[in-house]
C-alpha cells in the first residue's frame, strides 16, 4: 500500500514537470503541440485522481495554465486563428466531471466554480478578439459537460444504492413475515392442544385419574416439542448474526414435512380429534418449501378443527400428483363459526404460503356440512420429469 501512494505522488511531481520539459525542449512550437502534451501527460496523475481528487484537479489545472502561458503568447495573437493550445484544459474538465460524480454537492460547486474561473482568466489574457468568443464557447461547453456526465453518474449511483436499500428491506420484511408464519403454525396448534388436555384432566382428576394423567403426559410431550421447535428456531435466527454467542456447532433439527404427519395425527388424536390419514400417488422426495408448506396448511387446519369444528374426527388426503400436490383437511363439525373473525392469522398464513408457491387455495365451509381445506401446491419441472423417468 505505501509503494502504491508513493508511486501516485510521483507521477503527480512528474505531470507537474512535464510543461516545463515541453516548452524547454520546443518554445517555438505550435499551442496544441503544448496542450496535446500536457493532455497525454494527465495519464501519470491516475492514481492521485483515485487517492484525492481535488489535489489531482489543482495539479491538472496549474499543468495546463503552464502550458497556454509559459510559451511564446504573442505567437497566438499574431497568427490570429485557433491553434488548440487550451486543448490541455480537457484533463481539468475529465477530473472535474470525476469530482462531481464521487464527491458532495458543497464539493462539486466549489471545484466547477474554481475551474471555470482560472479557465476564464487564461483564456480571456491569452486570446485576441478574433479567438475569444471561440474559445470561450468551447471551453464552456466542455466544462457544462463534464459536470452534467458526473450528475448522471452520481443519480445513477444513488438510484442504484437505493435500489440495494429496498431489496434489502423488503428481504428483511419477507423474513419477518416467514418467521412468524412459522412461530404461529407452531406455536398456536400446540397451545391449542396443550388447553384442550389441561382442560380434561383438570375436569377428571378427581373422578378418572388415569385419563387425567394421560393428558398431562400428553400436554408434557406437547410442550417439549414446542420448546425444541422454538429452540430451533432460535438457533437459526441467532446463526445470522457471525459474532453471536451462539453461533456455534450447535445442531439443528430438520423441518417438518409430510413424513410428520403421522406423528401430528397423534398429537391431534390425544387432543380429542381422531385424524384419518389417507395418501395417494407416488411418494417422493419433494423441494423443502413445499413440503414444509403443505405441512403447516394441515397442521393449521387441524388446529381449526381442534379448536373450532366441535367434532371428533376429520380427514387428511395427500394426492401426490405428477404436476401438482393437493391437500384436503375435510370435517364435519360446525363449518360457519371457522370462518369467523376468531380465526385469527391461521386462514391468512394459509393463503400466502400458497401464494408464494403460486398456487390455489380453497377455504370454506361444506354444502353438507363441515369445513373444508383444499391446496393445491404446483411442482417444479424437474420433479414431473422424474416421475415420467420412472
Amino acid at each position: 500500500m505505501t509503494t502504491t501512494k508513493a508511486m501516485a505522488w510521483v507521477g503527480g511531481v512528474l505531470y507537474v514537470l512535464v510543461p516545463g520539459l515541453l516548452v524547454g525542449s520546443a518554445p517555438r512550437a505550435s499551442g496544441a503541440f503544448h496542450a496535446i502534451g500536457s493532455l497525454l501527460a494527465a495519464s501519470l496523475l491516475v492514481g492521485v485522481v483515485r487517492r484525492s481528487p481535488v489535489v489531482a484537479l489543482a495539479m491538472t489545472c496549474l499543468g495546463a495554465t503552464a502550458a497556454v502561458v509559459l510559451p511564446d503568447s504573442s505567437r497566438t495573437v499574431q497568427e490570429g486563428s485557433f491553434q488548440g493550445e487550451f486543448l490541455s484544459f480537457l484533463a481539468t474538465d475529465l477530473v472535474l466531471g470525476l469530482i462531481v460524480a464521487t464527491r458532495g454537492r458543497h464539493v462539486s460547486i466549489t471545484a466547477a466554480t474554481g475551474t471555470f474561473l482560472v479557465q476564464l482568466l487564461v483564456i480571456g489574457g491569452f486570446s485576441n478578439g478574433n479567438t475569444l468568443a471561440v474559445n470561450g464557447a468551447i471551453a464552456l461547453l466542455a466544462l457544462l459537460a463534464s459536470c452534467m456526465a458526473g450528475l448522471l453518474v452520481r443519480e445513477r449511483r444513488e438510484h442504484a444504492t437505493a435500489l440495494r436499500s429496498q431489496e434489502v428491506a423488503e428481504a428483511v420484511t419477507a423474513e419477518r413475515l416467514r418467521i412468524a408464519r412459522e412461530l404461529h403454525d407452531m406455536v398456536a396448534h400446540s397451545i391449542g392442544i396443550i388447553a384442550i388436555q389441561a382442560g380434561v384432566g383438570s375436569r377428571v382428576i378427581r373422578t378418572q385419574p388415569e385419563e387425567a394423567a394421560e393428558a398431562l403426559r400428553a400436554v408434557e410431550t406437547t410442550s417439549r416439542e414446542t420448546l425444541s421447535g422454538l429452540r430451533r428456531t432460535l438457533v437459526a435466527l441467532r446463526r445470522t448474526d457471525p459474532g453471536a454467542a451462539g453461533s456455534g456447532p450447535t445442531p439443528l433439527g430438520p423441518a417438518p414435512g409430510l413424513d410428520d404427519l403421522d406423528r401430528l395425527a397423534e398429537a391431534t388424536a390425544d387432543a380429542g380429534v381422531r385424524v384419518d390419514l389417507r395418501r395417494t400417488g407416488l411418494r417422493r422426495p419433494l423441494p423443502t418449501d413445499i413440503d414444509l408448506s403443505a405441512y403447516r396448511i394441515v397442521q393449521e387446519a387441524l388446529t381449526n378443527v381442534v379448536r373450532h369444528a366441535g367434532t371428533g374426527q376429520c380427514r387428511v388426503s395427500i394426492d401426490h400428483g405428477e404436476e401438482e400436490l393437493s391437500v384436503e383437511v375435510v370435517d364435519d363439525g360446525r363449518g360457519a363459526t371457522a370462518t369467523g373473525p376468531g380465526h385469527g392469522f391461521g386462514i391468512v398464513g394459509m393463503r400466502e404460503r400458497v401464494a408464494l408457491l403460486h398456487g390455489r387455495l380453497s377455504v370454506g365451509p361444506r354444502p353438507e356440512g363441515g369445513f373444508r381445506v383444499a391446496a393445491r401446491l404446483p411442482l417444479p419441472e424437474p420433479v414431473g420429469v422424474a416421475v415420467a423417468a420412472r
